[in-house]
């Protein structure tokens, strides 16, 4: 996919992966051993950051926490990434949690069918334009039928389920791009990693595949924590894990990866409003909705998430509230508001719990890519621990006034149920406690009328039948009439979930260019918030009479919580500039032979590369208004005399 730099300029993934390697933002794990002789690991999807990933990602995280976790008051937990079995039986994991892979049987490869799909049709479209085909070798030229259903297919692959991808892959004659072979069935795959604790092997756990679930489970503590007002709204940083089919793309799809998850519980009966959400409802943001994809279209429509909000595009207050403080934040530690969108889930692709969920996605060179994740879960996750353990994880409110609630009651008589249907008891009653008010209003009637009523049951009965008849002797349906001092209600969960290795990268990528002059003088324009190092200090020369100044400033700015890094090597200032604009620093002070006569020192701006001269004071005072962000570049300059020295 062609992709532009941030200044518009062409953009080579190898030459920008290539910076980001040798400056050592990060690397591949045990990269060392892929040489060693008897090494027969797998080492796809790990990673490790070096020193300046390691700042980056710890500045993106504390700005997290400043944007949501400080801002939005809320109860940052740190949970276990261990997880028994039970709990993600439970929530649905074990069963659910799975992507659809297919198998190149002589190349013995492994392949995740919705990407490969993606990949050969992207590579049809693309050679297609040079008149250069990928069919089997033979060189052709797509009619603009063939390239519209290919699109359209695109559009909406995330909407396919296995036999449908399965389907895609045998009409469309899918082959695996790694040597042209044919493929099979896609299968289901479970993403977990599986283990077990204690010597016995015998109790099961996973790594968890996300945070979420530590955060429910501690929902009566949390709920005791802030006395029981609602709503509110907990957090968590933490490493999942996910076995991955096919890893690729670099950081953006890993197996180890850093989340940071928010659970906002909210009473169902408010319509999920936001107290906040009139400070962000004039905010604009780009959407891309299920119809549109549905459509076979990737267009992006500009609207308000308040008129979003109200058109029901956006299901709800809370959920629009937080569309929008997610896109305030990736535009704040630097993401390019031209390549971000919110695309909406499809059916097929929203998870089990979701009611309705959208991806803050960032346009890299691999694409559009998921960033941050947000659902609504409804209840689903509180109701279904509360069933399995038998805890209550809900919310009891005092009501101003007692409410008088007249409803229908069944009652099963078990003394007789038991013997009469023996091993199908259990299920029929589990049938009966799942009828709704209106059923059992149409039952009542049914069995004052007939003395006899049929209940569709959820299991297969011994008989072989989904329903059973129940008589006058072993059911009764009344209504009742009873009074309620309190109230008592499952919250439902608003979750905003982000990947923050997906978030470095595609920011990474956002702000690369390189100097129209060299494309060898290579830039990343990270904000000032979050690059990893704020102030460079360059001594003109190894001269002995600046070395006190420049341990002076480092422990001056030291002092102030501002990153700094001190390069006193032999090169030409110009090269010792140019290699830490690689590395994303904003800032850059000069000590030279003014300095030691007069204390005037200067300070560059990366980007523009223009500098200012003045006192050590003036510059001191001036990188703190920067790195606090109470003044901008173009602020200093203008208050401060120009220097036209080395750039």
């Amino acid at each position: 996919m062609s992709t532009t730099t941030l200044s518009g300029q062409e953009l080579s993934r190898v030459q920008f992966e290539a910076l980001l390697k040798r400056r050592f933002f990060f690397t591949e794990s045990f990269e060392i051993y892929r040489t060693a002789p008897n090494y027969k690991g797998d080492n796809r999807g790990l990673y490790d950051y070096g020193p300046p990933g390691c700042a980056l990602l710890a500045n993106i995280v504390n700005e997290w926490r400043r944007h949501f976790v400080i801002e939005e008051n809320m109860l940052e937990l740190d949970c276990t990434a261990i997880t028994p079995e039970a709990v993600l039986k439970t929530s649905g994991h074990v069963d659910k949690f799975a992507d659809w892979m297919c198998r190149d049987p002589v190349k013995g490869e492994f392949l995740r069918a919705d990407h490969l799909i993606e990949t050969v049709l992207e590579a049809r479209i693309s050679n297609s334009k040079t008149a250069s085909g990928d069919v089997k070798g033979k060189s052709e030229k797509l009619d603009e039928s063939t390239i519209q259903q290919y699109e359209a297919i695109l559009a909406k692959i995330d909407n396919y389920d296995g036999p449908e991808l399965g389907k895609l892959i045998k009409d469309l004659d899918i082959r695996n791009p790694n040597g042209n072979g044919e493929v099979g069935e896609p299968t289901a795959f479970n993403l977990m990693f599986k283990s077990t604790i204690g010597p016995s092997s015998a109790a099961p756990v996973y790594f968890r595949p996300e945070t979420a679930q530590g955060q429910f489970l501690n929902f009566r503590k949390l709920l005791d924590y802030c006395q029981g007002s609602m709503p509110f709204a907990s957090a968590c940083i933490g490493k999942s894990y996910r076995n991955e089919i096919s890893p690729r793309s670099g950081l953006l799809r890993v197996r180890e990866f850093l989340m940071a998850e928010i659970e906002h519980f909210v009473d169902p009966e408010s319509n999920k409003a936001h107290e906040r959400f009139s400070e962000v409802a004039t905010m604009e943001l780009p959407f891309l909705s299920r119809q549109t994809q549905l459509s076979g279209k990737t267009t992006v429509e500009t609207a308000t998430i308040g008129s979003a909000v109200r058109s029901k595009l956006v299901d709800n207050e809370t959920l629009g509230y937080f569309l929008a403080r997610i896109y305030a934040f990736l535009v704040k530690i630097g993401a390019d508001t031209k390549r971000i969108r919110f695309r909406q889930h499809l059916d097929n692709e929203m998870a089990h719990y979701a009611r309705d969920c959208w991806d803050a996605e960032l346009l890299t060179s691999y694409g559009w890519i998921e960033c941050v994740g947000c659902a609504d879960r409804s209840a689903y996750d509180l109701t279904v621990h509360s069933k399995e353990t038998g805890t209550p994880l809900t919310v009891k409110e005092n009501l101003s006034e007692p409410l008088e609630i007249t409803e229908w009651k069944v009652s099963l008589e078990k003394k007789l149920l038991g013997p009469r249907f023996k091993k199908d008891a259990k299920k029929i009653e589990a049938a009966v406690q799942a009828l709704d008010q209106d059923t059992l209003e149409n039952l009542a009637a049914e069995l004052a009328e007939k003395a006899v009523i049929s209940i569709p049951t959820m299991e297969t009965l011994a008989d072989g039948k989904t329903a059973t008849e129940l008589s006058a002797d072993l059911i009764s349906i009344k209504k009742i009439t009873r009074v309620e001092n309190t109230r008592e209600y499952t919250p439902n969960v608003i979750e905003p979930s982000f990947g923050i290795g997906r978030i470095l990268y595609s920011i990474l990528e956002h702000v690369y260019w390189y100097r129209p002059q060299d494309t060898a003088r290579e830039v990343l324009s990270l904000p000032i918030l979050t690059a990893p190092t704020k102030v460079l200090l360059v001594p003109l020369s190894n001269h002995a009479s600046f070395k006190p100044v420049i341990k002076s400033l480092a422990r001056r700015l030291r002092s102030m919580g501002i990153a700094n890094n001190v390069d006193a090597s032999s090169v030409s200032i110009g090269k010792r500039y140019a290699r830490n604009d690689e590395l994303g620093t904003p800032l850059s002070i000069t000590v030279d032979f003014d300095t030691v006569k007069d204390g005037s020192i200067t300070l560059r701006e990366r980007d523009s590369t223009t500098q200012v001269r003045a006192s050590e004071e003036q510059i001191i005072e001036a990188v703190q208004k920067l790195v606090s962000g109470s003044e901008t570049w173009k602020e200093v300059s203008q208050r401060l005399p120009a220097f036209t020295g080395q750039a």
